[in-house]
């Protein structure tokens, strides 16, 4: 009965982590960060944000951003996301980082992708402001999603 009772407590706890997968970030916590020494210029530029040095955020504040969640930083369903991302001018800020869910659906990692390519493209063609496109992703990116991409995916 103590095994039955343990292992109902720990599915109960599992379900309940799993239900709180953050599919937004905090905005206390990940209010979203620009780099202000690149310009639309330096991330429109084919493979920028594979240059050295650009993308560039130490284990250690990966650890802290998992503990800011509350999420394990062993999980694997999970990745550090810049809220807003490299390919938009955004920057490798404690404040522009947050465990993003590749589990969740509809809304997931895969999901929030798809919306920086588009916005990359568009921001890159000169058919968006690069400004407002990332006020827009640091307010509510489902929002922006749905503002560029088109309805949410069901």
């Amino acid at each position: 009965m103590k095994k039955l009772l343990l292992a109902l407590g720990f599915a109960t706890f599992a379900s309940a982590v799993l239900a709180d997968a953050p599919i937004k970030p905090d905005p206390t916590l990940t209010p979203g960060v620009v780099n202000t020494s690149v310009t639309k210029e330096t991330y429109c530029v084919s493979g920028y944000t594979g240059q050295k040095g650009v993308r560039n955020v130490p284990e250690s504040i990966k650890k802290q951003v998992f503990a800011e969640y509350k999420i394990d930083p062993k999980s694997d369903k999970f990745e550090i996301d810049h809220l807003i991302s490299l390919e938009l001018g955004g920057a490798n800020d404690i404040k522009n980082l947050w465990p993003q869910s590749y589990t969740t659906k509809p809304l997931n990692a895969h999901t929030k992708d798809a919306l920086e390519n588009k916005l990359h493209k568009l921001i890159c063609t000169g058919k968006a402001d690069p400004a407002e496109v990332q006020k827009d992703v640091a307010a509510d990116w489902t929002k922006a999603y749905e503002k560029y991409v088109g309805p949410l995916p069901k």
